[in-house]
This record gives structure tokens, C-alpha cells and sequence, in this order.
């Protein structure tokens, strides 16, 4: 049996005496495609951050493509992740080729004496056709939409051809049809990629991808659901997770979601246990 490209067990994760993750426990296999959903201040970001090497638990462990932070180099690991995250920090009027290629060496700026290798520049290349940028290729950071740096971060994490990508509420900022734009750049970039493991951070239904396999809610840190997104994403386990009368639908493959029925503001769902 293959081994999960991502595993925690029984995580715990403390800062300054607050319990920001209680007993998180789930696996993530090649090919599937998670969602972590919750309120502002669940645990989404924290738990992310550990998937990404960044941080370590408190308690418990956390395998990342067979590795088990604590006892690898975090930055030889770092750099088999393709991380996307919306606020990355471009200081330099980089080219969105040159964005791209910092995913080779895994920093935020071309490093200096370094020179991408002709297959670096190649696979830079069809990674900005794939997102639909190949017409921008030569454009500047700075005279960028915000859907634009978006399509060109994931070009960047995917670059060194990681089996695991994380992206950090991605469509943060953007517009409607940038968003969308944007998703669906993420469902084609799925489909050709079959093994290709992905952990989406987002407090929005509307703003997962049709791709998505499964689904883990947060509340306060604690797990109210995991699994298949169909089993998971249900108006009961929603309006439980947010505290909120809430009814979820499901239209070619997208979620959309508005106040239940009948149902007051002040009407609270069931406490999860």
C-alpha cells in the first residue's frame, strides 16, 4: 500500500499558552485534492504552515512526502513543496519568467552568480502557458493584476515538479472573473496531473475548485469532520463548523452557500462534539 503523501497524528499545536490545534489526525494521498474549512481563527493557516515546514507541532507528528518534521532539514524539505501563498513578497521588478524561476532555488528574488539550466527555462516556460500567462511572460511584477501574481505563484510552486502543492486562500483579492480564472487554471492543472497531491486553505465555498476530493472542517482548533467533499460538505456539518443556520448546494461541481430558511441570524446549530 502507498504510503500518504501527507500524515498527522494526534497534532497539538500551543503558542503562548493557547491551544491554537487539538488532536488533528488525517492522511492525504497522491491524487487527491483536500479543502480546509473554517471560520477566521480555526486552525487553517496553523495547520497548513506544518503541512508546509514551516512550523513543528507541539504534540503529535506530521510525515510530508515520507519525511517526519523533526528529523529532516526543513528547507531540503521545503523545497519538494510548491507552497502558493497570495501575499509572497516580490521586491524586485522581476519578470513573471524570473518569479517563476525562483521556484528552482526556493527564494523570493533570483539568486545572485545562479543560472536557471536550459530544462529549467523550458519547464518555466510551459508552466506559464499551462496558467495562461504566456503572453505576459516578460511583464513585471509590479505592473501585475492581482489574479495575474496569482496564476504566476502557482506556475512558481510548481516549478521544481513537487507531488505536494498548498495554497494559502489563493483567491484572495480578486475579482469575480479573476477568480474564476483562477479555478479553473486549478482544475486544468489537476486533470493533468493526476498524482499530483493539493491542500486548499479558504473560509469561502464559493471559491473551491470542482476538482476538490475532500474536505476537513475546523472549529476552535478541533476536527468537527473529514472525508470524501460530498459526505463532508453538507449544510448540517457547515452550519456546525461556522456557527451559523446556513444551507449548501452543489451546482456542476461548485459549492454555493446562503442563510438556511426560516432561520434567524441569532439561530445557532447544534455545538459539534
Amino acid at each position: 500500500m502507498t504510503a500518504p503523501i501527507l500524515s498527522a497524528r494526534h497534532v497539538d499545536f500551543v503558542r503562548n499558552g493557547r491551544v491554537i490545534l487539538d488532536d488533528i489526525t488525517f492522511d492525504v494521498n497522491a491524487g487527491e485534492h483536500w479543502a480546509l474549512i473554517g471560520a477566521n481563527g480555526a486552525g487553517k493557516s496553523t495547520i497548513l504552515s506544518m503541512l508546509g515546514a514551516l512550523v513543528h507541532p507541539t504534540r503529535g507528528t506530521v510525515d510530508v512526502l515520507g519525511r517526519r518534521l523533526g528529523r529532516v532539514d526543513l528547507r531540503e524539505l521545503r523545497g519538494m513543496i510548491g507552497h502558493v501563498n497570495p501575499r509572497h513578497q516580490v521586491r524586485s521588478p522581476l519578470t513573471v519568467r524570473d518569479v517563476v524561476l525562483t521556484g528552482a532555488t526556493g527564494t523570493t528574488e533570483l539568486m545572485l552568480r545562479w543560472e536557471p539550466t536550459h530544462a529549467q527555462r523550458i519547464r518555466a516556460d510551459e508552466l506559464i502557458e499551462l496558467l495562461g500567462m504566456s503572453d505576459l511572460a516578460d511583464a513585471t511584477w509590479p505592473n501585475l493584476s492581482q489574479g495575474e501574481r496569482g496564476r504566476t505563484l502557482i506556475a512558481r510552486a510548481l516549478q521544481p515538479d513537487p507531488h505536494l502543492l498548498l495554497l494559502d486562500e489563493p483567491s484572495t483579492g480578486l475579482d469575480i472573473a479573476a477568480r474564476e480564472h483562477l479555478l479553473d487554471r486549478i482544475d486544468g492543472l489537476r486533470a493533468r496531473h493526476p498524482d499530483l497531491a493539493s491542500v486548499l486553505v479558504t473560509h469561502h465555498l464559493e471559491e473551491l475548485p470542482a476538482s476538490t476530493t475532500h474536505a476537513l472542517l475546523l472549529r476552535e482548533g478541533a476536527i468537527v469532520a473529514q472525508g470524501a467533499a460530498d459526505d463532508v460538505l453538507t449544510s448540517g456539518l457547515i452550519s456546525a463548523t461556522l456557527d451559523y443556520p446556513l444551507e449548501l448546494t452543489r451546482t456542476d461541481g461548485r459549492w454555493s452557500v446562503r442563510t438556511r430558511r426560516g432561520a434567524s441570524a441569532s439561530t445557532n446549530p447544534p455545538r459539534p462534539h
